[in-house]
């Protein structure tokens, strides 16, 4: 086959090309450029010249045709711009997950001749065939699955996707790499945000939206117990950043019109009960109707699966019951279903 393969210089993606290269297929490396040089600088030096250093090495020691795909409007008009907004609305958006929607396997989906059967990058992800049609199955690999960031896809777009790594676990990986001998085989995951790579989130929240002070209140009182720079820069269930004594302390909501933080020493105890949200926006791979359902929910990229009951509002709407507690639930946050292995469908909590 003919494949455009996404490359981001990381150890994931240049051992899918070089596995779909040793198996023959006409490939061709895309780096997807996303930011516009002068939209960094407030950050310091511009994080994908690194990256891009690496493909640049990898495609030249495998002979495989490199283009850089530019897409940096489309990006800041698309992710960026909704990331802000949800942010400043006050809810936890998920940016990665609208990347793979819009940008990877969208507007660059749309950007490549019909040559191209596939658009395969380094997702720890499986594609099986189920009923007719493609289902998006669990990697094997627990801690690495990526299941979760691809859950916005519609099925036009799995039937272009490829996962070459699905199959496999990091360790498993890695070893290919070092067998392959590629240059980034000993380097570093990223552990930032897609579209941030090494930089702070809250960096970039605060050159958009910048600072403003406001109260931290005790949940249970009203006593202010400290202050705080921005709503913006806290999301339920957070723990870390509060820098108050006498604690654990953790978020428990917030005021977006008064620029309040209220937070709690109790937030674990059994008597707050957090375990039931409407998922709104809610898209199937499947189109099975049901009226109750009962699924495994991830609110989050990890391991965590929470058994959880689906009750059908309407078509676009989900009332979610977990088994159990889950602090962290958050309006915003995508919701990813599953049935067993299948991700079968996601919704946004509201």
């Amino acid at each position: 086959m003919k494949i455009a393969v996404l490359v981001s210089g990381g150890v994931d993606s240049s051992v899918a090309l070089a596995l779909l290269k040793n198996q023959g297929h006409d490939v061709h490396a895309f780096y997807l450029k996303i930011w516009l040089d002068n939209e960094l600088a407030f950050l310091g030096t511009c994080p994908w010249q690194e990256d891009l250093a690496y493909v640049h090495q990898i495609c030249e020691q495998l002979s495989v045709p490199l283009n850089i795909a530019p897409l940096q409007i489309e990006y800041r008009n698309t992710i960026v711009a909704y990331t802000i907004d949800q942010i400043r609305e006050g809810k936890t958006p998920n940016p990665d997950i609208l990347c793979n929607q819009y940008i990877k396997f969208g507007f660059f989906l749309d950007s490549i001749d019909s040559s191209f059967e596939k658009v395969a990058s380094g997702h720890y992800a499986n594609l099986i065939p189920l009923n007719g049609t493609l289902a998006l199955k669990q990697s094997p690999d627990s801690i690495k699955d990526q299941t979760y960031f691809l859950c916005r896809l519609n099925n036009t777009q799995l039937e272009r996707c490829l996962f070459p790594i699905g199959h496999m676990t990091k360790t498993q990986v890695r070893a290919l790499a070092h067998a392959f001998d590629l240059p980034n085989k000993d380097r570093k995951d990223s552990q930032g945000i897609c579209f941030l790579g090494k930089f702070k989130f809250n960096d970039f929240i605060k050159h958009h939206l910048g600072e403003r002070c406001g109260n931290l209140i005790e949940y249970e009182t009203g006593d202010v117990v400290g202050q705080h720079l921005g709503f913006w820069f806290y999301t339920i269930g957070q723990r870390h950043g509060l820098r108050l004594p006498a604690g654990p302390w953790y978020v428990v909501s917030k005021d977006v019109g008064n620029n309040i933080v209220y937070i709690s020493k109790t937030y674990y105890e059994s008597h707050h009960i957090r375990k039931e949200f409407t998922a709104t926006q809610c898209h199937w791979f499947d189109s099975t109707p049901f009226s109750t359902r009962e699924l495994l929910v991830r609110l989050r990229h990890g391991q965590h699966l929470h058994n959880a009951l689906a009750t059908r509002v309407n078509n676009d709407e989900c009332h979610i019951t977990l088994k159990e507690n889950d602090q962290g639930i958050a309006p915003g946050q995508f919701a990813a279903f599953y049935d067993r292995d299948i991700c079968v469908g996601s919704g946004i909590i509201g």
